[in-house]
């Protein structure tokens, strides 16, 4: 036996190591797998290191693969750069210490820390405010629906308590295959040109993985749906922003409710032509269209979509417009003209797809979510031609095998049912429009009582269920110094701006819990202060909460000067 005659003419400890070393190189098996674990031999040293050269090579940077090195603005490169990066967050220079976090988190970058909605979430947690914050409805769903997934539950004849097919439950894209048929005036085959995913936001996950590659750019409009961001660059894109234009009422006195006074003046968004065009190249991959808009409740105009579908041009004929249509249903101000191409089924809602030569080059998002007041069935979908939807239907089953059965069936069901009349209303829909306006009626009336600037919605579109309100300087006065530009993590760029310092104040203070805009911003325009002085605001809750945050924001009114003789 070697290690017998090693044994006798060397030292015990070399005797080990090499006896070892020899039996490592003819079987793992004589070793302890607990001692190869702790001190490791040749054999287990080299599976290590082939495994980290695989890893590297597999982890190639987007431009490595194309043959080049990018540099930073430091003259870096871009191997370098991440190399520091990995050492000096993981501490060591192990192999599995300097490899670093995974693809998905790296291109996320610094934003994985904490959000504006852990923030507020804890916030809300600790002083229990009147909560205007996170769009999500506070009463349950209509009837009907609840009807209809108690039915699907108990349906032992269809039994939807197993798989069922991953790009979508066949009752359920029947459904939408007929309804979007009407919204877009065209036949819509179910099963090449519907997909059915867990909510608008894996199918807008899915729609970016299947469009973009590393380095390509995708158009967004700001302020923007703060997940926007981050779903571009998971899938190796680049956010380019387009900023949307405030344009404040022309026909408001500056010194009667204008900025001399302190108070601030309505306005609205509007997007663009030089400022879309500038930014549209042929990188450009994807445009994200959200019409209505989060967080402003903008309706883009028939003619403002009508830019972006000329911008299309600019980026050549690979780019394809990604339309996040989950507030349709709720366009509370439709525009005063009436478009012939408009939805028959939502009115005041321009469908993008609808638009001449557009179906080819649009994936329509949307979701039951908002519209039945059911957040937590997380059913949402995709609809677009085939060649858009097909390699989104490969990618279904390795996201996940498809979304719950019975919520697509209970979901199939309350479509049908919504089109009939409704607690007096002539559809579910028509209820729900005439709902929610009432609702922002109360908040507007709220808010402008506090001093707040709000849309004048007999002149301004608004849909979807949040306000953007604009602070003027005699409330942003009030706010105490110990919160302004206070350092914060979850903010953007770690500071607490005044939009941030007085929704943090109003939540720990006042009682009333908003959300402060700059999160929905270009951290460029953020610290150019354009978000400083407005505040998302919620109106889809109960009448007795939306009270109660008017109770609060009354705290909110200055008092007016009292002279004194």
């Amino acid at each position: 036996m070697v290690v017998l005659r090693l044994c006798n003419s060397v030292p015990l400890l070399v005797c080990i190591v090499v006896s070892m070393e020899v039996c490592t190189r003819q079987s793992d098996a004589f070793v302890p797998s607990s001692f190869r674990h702790r001190h490791g031999g040749v054999a287990a040293r080299r599976r290590q290191e082939q495994d980290q050269r695989q890893r590297q090579r597999q982890q190639q940077q987007p431009w490595e693969l194309y043959g080049g090195e990018r540099q930073d603005s430091d003259g870096r490169t871009a191997a370098n750069a991440t190399q520091q990066q990995q050492q000096q967050s993981s501490g060591g220079n192990g192999p599995f210490e300097a490899h670093g976090p995974g693809e998905a988190i790296r291109r996320l970058g610094g934003s994985t820390g904490p959000t504006v909605w852990t923030e507020f979430g804890r916030i809300a947690q600790e002083h229990d405010p009147v909560n205007l914050g996170q769009g999500f409805p506070d009463w349950l769903p209509p009837k009907f629906a609840v009807d209809s997934l108690v039915e699907a539950v108990l349906d032992s004849a269809q039994s939807p308590h197993q798989y069922t097919r991953p790009a979508g439950h066949p009752n359920l894209v029947s459904q939408l295959a007929r309804r979007y048929s009407t919204h877009l005036r065209k036949t819509i085959r179910p099963m090449e040109e519907v997909a059915v995913t867990v909510g608008a936001s894996q199918a807008l996950y899915l729609s970016l993985q299947t469009l973009v590659r590393p380095g390509d750019e995708v158009v967004l409009f700001e302020p923007f749906f703060d997940l926007y961001v981050n779903q571009v660059k998971l899938a190796g894109g680049k956010p380019v922003f387009v900023p949307l234009r405030f344009d404040p009422y022309d026909d408001e006195d500056e010194n009667d409710g204008g900025s001399e006074s302190g108070a601030s003046r309505g306005g609205e968004w509007k997007l663009d032509r030089d400022e879309l065009e500038k930014a549209v190249s042929p990188r450009t991959r994807a445009i994200i269209l959200n019409s209505p808009h989060n967080p402003t409740g903008k309706v883009f105009s028939r003619a403002e979509m009508e830019v972006v579908a000329g911008s299309l041009d600019l980026a050549g004929p690979d780019c394809v417009v990604l339309s996040d249509e989950v507030y349709k249903y709720i366009v509370h101000a439709p525009p005063k003209e009436t478009n012939p191409g408009d939805s028959p089924l939502c009115e005041g809602h321009t469908h993008f797809a609808s638009l001449p030569g557009m179906w080819d080059r649009t994936i329509t998002i949307s979701s039951a979510g908002k519209t039945f007041s059911a957040t937590g069935w997380q059913v949402g979908w995709c609809i677009g031609p085939e060649r858009l939807l097909s390699p989104i239907h490969r990618l279904l089953p390795y996201v996940q095998f498809c979304a719950s059965t019975v919520i697509q069936e209970a979901l199939s069901r309350s479509l049908e049912r919504a089109d009939q009349p409704y607690e007096g209303h002539a559809s579910y829909y028509d209820y729900l429009k005439a709902k929610y306006t009432r609702k922002r009626d109360l908040l507007v009336a709220a808010l402008t009582d506090a001093g707040f600037a709000v849309p004048d919605y007999e002149r301004t579109p608004g849909g979807g269920f949040f306000i953007l309100a604009r602070a003027g300087k005699d409330i942003l006065g009030v706010v105490p110094e110990k919160y302004l530009f206070a350092e914060n993590e979850a903010a953007p760029g770690g500071v607490a701006r005044p939009d941030w310092a007085l929704c943090q104040w109003m939540a720990e203070e006042v009682g009333l819990l908003c959300i402060p805009s700059s999160p929905f911003f270009s951290i460029d325009k953020v610290h150019e202060g354009v978000a400083d002085s407005f505040i998302r605001v919620a109106f889809c809750k109960t009448d007795e909460t939306i009270e109660a945050a008017a109770e609060a924001l009354r705290k909110l009114r200055v008092p007016e000067a009292v002279a004194v003789e």
